[in-house]
C-alpha cells in the first residue's frame, strides 16, 4: 500500500506540528511518502506528486485539488483533504473515494482547560503581577502592615492577596461555568477535584457531562451568575452564542468576582465587563479579548486586577498530536499494522 502525506507551509502556519505527527503515526504501519512543499508552491496536488496512480491512501494538507488532479489518482481508496481551516474532498467523493473529514472539535480541549485553570490560579493569587513587580521593586517582599498596625484583610506575614477580589485557594470557592463541552467539562473536573463548589449551565449537554465532571447542573443562567466567586464562560463563539452572557448577567455578578476568559471573549457583553473591571468591581484573567491584539494603550493592560496573555491557550504540541490522531484513526488499518 502506498501512503502519501502532502503538506504546504501555509497549513504548518496554523497547525505547525500536526503534519509531522500524522507522519509519525503512519510510519508505524509501513512506508510513507512525506512531501512538504516549498512556501512559494502554488501548483495543485496533481502537479506536485510523482506517480499519483500508485497512491492508495493520502492526506492532503493545505494543497489545492482540482478535478484534473483527481483523475490522476486512479488507485486511491481513502483520502483526507484539509485546508488550514476547513476541508475539501468533494471531488474525490464524487469518484467513489472514501473521504475522511476532520470534526474540528476536541483537539485543544485539554490544552485550553489546563490553561484556564492556570489563569484561575494566577487571577486568585496575582502571580503574573507579582512576578513582574519584583523584577524592579523590592516592596512586594515586605508584608508588614502599614505603620506596623495590623488591619483585617490587609497585608501581613506572607498575606499579599488583594482582598477586594476573590483570592486564595480554589477549594471552597463558588465556581460557575457556562458550557459543559470538551473544555468546560474538563475545567469543571479540575476545579472540582481541588475542592471548588462547581455549578455549570449548558442547556444542550447530556447529564453525564455534569456528574462526570463533579459539577451541579444549573438550569438557569440568570441564577448561575448570582453567587459566583469565579465565573467562567466556556462555549465556542457562534452566531447563537455571541453575547450569550448579556450585560444584565455581567451586572449581576457579585462585586469582587473573578472572571476567567479562555475560549472567546465575545460570548460576553464585553463593554459591560470592561466597565466593571476598570471600576475595580471585578477581576479578570483572560487569554482572549474583544480586540486582538490588545492595543498597547488599552486600559485593561497592566492593572492589578487583570491577568492577561496573548491568545495562547490552544495550540500546544498535545493539541497538534490530537488533531493528527483524530484524522489518522479514521483510516482503515494498514495491512502491515500489528493486530
Amino acid at each position: 500500500m502506498t501512503s502519501l502525506i502532502v503538506v504546504h507551509p501555509k497549513f504548518d502556519g496554523v497547525w505547525p506540528l500536526a503534519a509531522d505527527a500524522m507522519h509519525s503515526r503512519w510510519q508505524t504501519q509501513g512506508p510513507v511518502i512525506f512531501l512538504r512543499l516549498a512556501p512559494d508552491e502554488t501548483r495543485p496536488l496533481g502537479d506536485v506528486v510523482d506517480a499519483p496512480a500508485q497512491v492508495k491512501r493520502m492526506v492532503v494538507l493545505g494543497v489545492p485539488v482540482t478535478e484534473n488532479c483527481v483523475e490522476k489518482f486512479t488507485s486511491l481508496e481513502e483520502v483526507a483533504c484539509q485546508e488550514a481551516y476547513g476541508e475539501s474532498g468533494e471531488l474525490f467523493a464524487a469518484r467513489g473515494v472514501t473521504v475522511y473529514r476532520q470534526n474540528s472539535e476536541g483537539f485543544w480541549g485539554q490544552s485550553v482547560s489546563e490553561y484556564a485553570l492556570a489563569l484561575t490560579l494566577c487571577g486568585l493569587r496575582r502571580i503574573p503581577q507579582l512576578h513582574h513587580r519584583i523584577l524592579t521593586d523590592l516592596s512586594p517582599w515586605d508584608y508588614a502592615p502599614a505603620d506596623g498596625v495590623g488591619l483585617p484583610g490587609q497585608r501581613g506575614q506572607q498575606y499579599g492577596d488583594d482582598s477586594r477580589f476573590t483570592n486564595g485557594t480554589v477549594a471552597g470557592k463558588r465556581i460557575r461555568i457556562v458550557g459543559a463541552g470538551n473544555i468546560g467539562s474538563r475545567y469543571a473536573s479540575f476545579v472540582a477535584m481541588l475542592g471548588g463548589d462547581v455549578a455549570v449551565w449548558d442547556p444542550f449537554a447530556a447529564e453525564p457531562a455534569f456528574h462526570r465532571a463533579g459539577s451541579r447542573r444549573e438550569f438557569h443562567l440568570d441564577r448561575l451568575v448570582q453567587d459566583a466567586e469565579i465565573f467562567v464562560p466556556m462555549v465556542p463563539l457562534t452566531d447563537s452564542t455571541r453575547g450569550l452572557v448579556t450585560a444584565k448577567h455581567i451586572r449581576a455578578l457579585p462585586t469582587g468576582c473573578l472572571v476567567v476568559l479562555a475560549t472567546r471573549a465575545n460570548i460576553c457583553d464585553m463593554p459591560t465587563l470592561r466597565k466593571r473591571v476598570l471600576a475595580d468591581e471585578l477581576a479578570l484573567a483572560a487569554d482572549v479579548f474583544d480586540v486582538e491584539p490588545l492595543p498597547l494603550d488599552d486600559p485593561l493592560l497592566g492593572r492589578e486586577n487583570v491577568v492577561h496573555s496573548p491568545h495562547n491557550a490552544g495550540r500546544t504540541r498535545h493539541a497538534n498530536e490530537q488533531w493528527a490522531a483524530a484524522l489518522a484513526d479514521q483510516f482503515k488499518p494498514s495491512p502491515n499494522s500489528a493486530l
